[in-house]
């Protein structure tokens, strides 16, 4: 038990809901966000550095280093998804500063090893993005491990996905390095499009967030109504869903989530399965595994449910600036 922050590093490609996600880290009482790394996704490596050094100073949180990362996949080109971010990543909101500072003078594996091995604490890893970097992390410093508390990912999917009918984006975009990801030696928790889906901020709520008199929870406001998820019953005051921050949630509230371990797969081969993550909810091995022997199992806390209206209180209340660290 400790009432000290935990200490955490995300991995994104901001994004909309990256931003989203920014915002919350920074602002909630139990995180000490100690980095934030860049990869090829939403949009381009640079635009995402670009969005992410907006974002925190924006938030006030100048001074957490960032580092740009892999400008594409290990194998295949980058493929972005400005068609529901914008040209600009950020939901080519107008009037976004342009940021003060450059990035770290260092690439984003670099940072992560040096931040994650200085930590006096065990750092818990947040990935909302392509897991490009962090395949690149493990296996040139898989050192790494002995100080990572656990990787608490945004992507995949058990149902139905979103870049391909089984792929969710950020596996699908590089497949390998979400292979690699899941044989990382460390507790994974999967937030999938299962439950990423389902956190919505009522339309009454986005528009408070965008009459804000603070500049951080303006821009919450900008992004969630940028993305659109549910109307209200007059179809005129639409929602906006947290996206990758329901990530982050997570880490704060491990309670707001059901999961079960279950072994998950990507799927490598060419074709309409790319991408896919395979998560066996069998409760018992099959004829495949008994006719052609069982290899390991690598067993990954998935998500299947959400306390939404938990989730969405609880980043209101942060990003409105009254959220109380918790007690564990």
């Amino acid at each position: 038990m400790t009432d000290q922050p935990i200490p955490v590093i995300i991995d994104c490609d901001t994004g909309v809901d990256d931003a989203l996600a920014l915002l919350f880290a920074v602002r909630h009482p139990g995180l000490d966000l100690r980095a934030v790394t860049c990869v090829a996704g939403n949009t381009d490596v640079d635009g995402v550095v670009r969005n992410t050094l907006t974002v925190l100073e924006i938030a006030g949180a100048g001074h957490v280093p960032v580092a740009r990362g892999a400008e594409r996949p290990l194998i295949e080109p980058a493929r972005s998804a400005r068609h529901v971010h914008g040209a600009d990543g950020m939901g080519d909101l107008p009037g976004l500063p342009t940021p003060t500072r450059a990035p770290a003078d260092v690439d984003a594996v670099t940072l992560l090893h040096r931040e994650i091995l200085a930590c006096p604490r065990p750092v818990t890893l947040i990935p909302t993005a392509p897991l490009t970097n962090i395949a690149l992390l493990l296996r040139t410093h898989p050192d790494v491990v002995r100080n990572i508390e656990r990787i608490v990912f945004m992507g995949g999917a058990v149902a139905t996905g979103n870049a391909t009918a089984v792929a969710e984006f950020n596996v699908w975009h590089d497949p390998e390095a979400a292979a690699v990801l899941l044989t990382a030696g460390v507790p994974i928790t999967m937030y999938g499009l299962d439950v990423f889906q389902r956190v919505v901020v009522p339309g009454p709520d986005v528009r408070r967030l965008r009459a804000s008199a603070d500049p951080a929870a303006r821009l919450a406001g900008d992004l969630l109504a940028h993305r659109p998820a549910t109307p209200d019953a007059d179809g005129d005051d639409p929602g906006g869903g947290i996206g990758d921050a329901g990530a982050v949630c997570t880490v704060v509230d491990p309670a707001g989530i059901t999961t079960l371990p279950l072994p998950v797969e990507v799927s490598l081969a060419p074709g309409p399965t790319r991408g896919q993550t395979v998560v066996d909810r069998r409760p018992r091995p099959g004829e495949s595994e008994i006719h052609d022997g069982l290899r390991p199992r690598h067993l990954v806390d998935v998500a299947l449910d959400v306390d939404v209206n938990r989730f969405v209180k609880l980043y209101l209340d942060t990003v409105e600036g009254t959220a109380q660290k918790p007690s564990r």
